[in-house]
């Protein structure tokens, strides 16, 4: 084993193997026994730097005494040009001829007349513009630039400048910077030379979270057709029910009509009857919300009339709402993993790639929304409360 190596887990730890020796007579490094440690990436570089000096023998300094060597780490910086301060022109107030003469430095074309060179007053299609939004691209100036390439990168050359990190840097946070190149150094004190290690890449980092997202989908998938089914047939069912309250206002007009006006009633009979219908329907509606405490709306009634066609669906055909929750959830939860990964790597991630679905998708969006919404009201009502206090 000639370099170490920093693998990932199932279990979200790192795995850093390294040939790890100080007392290294050979040119290369393949009879050494490997050294295995767990690391978190949220673990400062200090810890790593203990567990690897805790499998070290102990030097000897100037003086004799014995110590443990120290432990550094280092990846490649990024090759940036320095900017350089802009010498100020001497000339505050250029006249125009003062002006003409800079531009032609610039780049005016010119042309041959009659033997005598002119300037056109066009720019030479040779010159290169200069926009200064252009000069401060991404990975110039003071814009520091990333990459989630780490091993996988196809980028060939000479590894730029190699600085060393500071002890307290998290791992996370170093091994994004490091993914910048192909490796980052373990330099250790008295050893012959510099342990190369493997960046894991973006897609290294997130193995195991994507393989257990694209799980988890599938198992969306086989249930998210049986519950649209079942919320298709709830939807339907819940348009019947508002068709028929439609159907029996309309019957009730019609009765109404009839004994008013084709009848002994009258209007005289029939109009306390009207309202002490119309009262009785709104007393006996408003009741119903409050029993049921909901928001008095046709929306809300819909809602609750949807949910419990749902609700015996789900039943009947065998659906576990639970599990469907609870794998939403934990999809959501891999999701947020990958994402915050992705921000660090500072590459865009394609969730249709894992998800597979747009069912899934959209299921895992809805839940997300419900819980933020959910988490809106809650908030709104703590002011209310701290404001009546």
């Amino acid at each position: 084993m000639t370099k170490g190596k920093l693998l990932t887990t199932p279990s979200r730890l790192l795995k850093l193997v390294l040939p790890l020796t100080t007392l290294d007579q050979n040119s290369d490094r393949k009879d050494v026994e490997p050294l295995a440690l767990l690391v978190h990436p949220q673990q400062p570089l200090s810890y790593l730097e203990r567990l690897i000096q805790s499998e070290l023998p102990s030097i000897k300094n100037k003086n004799g005494d014995e110590k443990v060597p120290h432990v550094y780490f280092k990846a490649e910086d990024s090759q940036q040009d320095e900017i350089e301060p802009r010498t100020p022109s001497k000339k505050t107030d250029d006249s125009p001829e003062d002006m003409y003469e800079h531009a032609e430095e610039r780049g005016l074309d010119r042309t041959k007349f009659d033997g005598k060179i002119e300037r056109t007053g066009k720019l030479s299609k040779n010159l290169e513009l200069e926009d200064p939004i252009q000069r401060h691209n991404v990975g110039e100036g003071s814009v520091e630039s990333y990459s989630g390439a780490g091993h996988e990168s196809t980028v060939e050359g000479q590894l730029g400048k190699f600085v060393r990190w500071s002890p307290s840097t998290e791992i996370g946070d170093f091994i994004r910077d490091a993914a910048r190149g192909k490796e980052f150094a373990v330099e250790i004190e008295d050893a012959p030379n510099e342990i190369r290690v493997g960046v894991p890449s973006f897609n290294d980092r997130t193995h195991y979270l994507r393989t257990r997202l694209r799980k988890t989908a599938s198992k969306i998938t086989d249930l998210a057709a049986l519950k649209k089914e079942c919320d298709m047939a709830a939807h339907k069912g819940a348009q019947r029910v508002a068709i028929g309250g439609a159907g029996l206002l309309v019957g009730y007009w019609y009765i109404v009509y009839r004994l008013t006006f084709e009848t002994d009633l009258g209007w005289d009979v029939m109009e306390p009857v009207t309202y002490l219908v119309g009262l009785s329907t709104l007393i006996c509606g408003y009741l119903w919300f409050l029993y049921h405490n909901r928001e008095v709306s046709y929306r809300s009634a819909l809602n609750l009339t949807i949910s419990r066609r749902q609700t015996k669906l789900y039943q009947a055909k065998g659906f576990d709402l639970q599990r469907w929750e609870s794998l939403i959830e934990e999809a959501n939860a891999y999701r947020k993993e990958i994402k915050q990964i992705a921000s660090e790597y500072d590459v865009e991630w394609d969730e249709m790639q894992d998800a597979k679905d747009e069912r899934v998708t959209k299921a895992m969006k809805k839940l997300r929304s419900d819980k933020q919404a959910e988490r809106k009201r809650k908030e709104d009502k703590d002011e209310e409360d701290d404001d009546d206090d």
